[in-house]
């Protein structure tokens, strides 16, 4: 009767070598999981790109094919949108009383920096520059200042 009770639990040696296998298979998992949240963010913010871009893109194409207001067509716009609120917000349809065209239910969010900001840039900008220069959004970039593991920064996108 005394030998069972002896028996019962685990010795020092089994619980050290349980926690040092344990601990070598979470060193291993724990780079792979990091490596893979990266990866998702990566997919998101091409996706958010593409996105925010192919939007811009049908506003050019609706403002160059007359569709869209007279205020669409500003001098300066070369028939690209104000802002990124235009996109989501609408614009007056030509030759329509209060009919709207919208390019974007919602602008996107960036997965670095968690918010709904973007980096701008209008057809005069260098392609390289971190600044806008104002009025019309011909493209965007992440304001992150992370770089991907093949060291080009997210911004380049």
């Amino acid at each position: 009767m005394r030998n069972k009770r002896s028996r019962r639990g685990l010795t020092l040696v089994e619980l050290i070598v349980s926690f040092t296998i344990l601990m070598l298979l979470s060193t291993m998992i724990l780079p792979m999981a990091r490596f893979r949240v990266r990866r998702e963010k990566e997919r998101e913010l091409r996706l958010a790109l593409a996105e925010i871009r192919h939007a811009i893109d049908k506003y050019k194409d609706a403002c160059d094919y007359g569709q869209l207001g007279a205020e669409s067509k500003k001098i300066d716009s070369e028939c690209y949108p104000e802002t990124l609120e235009a996109l989501v917000e609408g614009v007056k349809a030509a030759g329509a009383q209060d009919k709207k065209i919208k390019f974007l239910r919602r602008i996107p969010r960036d997965p670095f920096t968690g918010r709904r900001e973007w980096g701008m840039r209008n057809v005069k900008d260098d392609p390289g520059s971190s600044s806008w220069g104002g009025s019309h959004v011909f493209d965007v970039y992440s304001k992150t200042f992370d770089k991907a593991p093949d060291g080009t920064a997210y911004a380049d996108w």
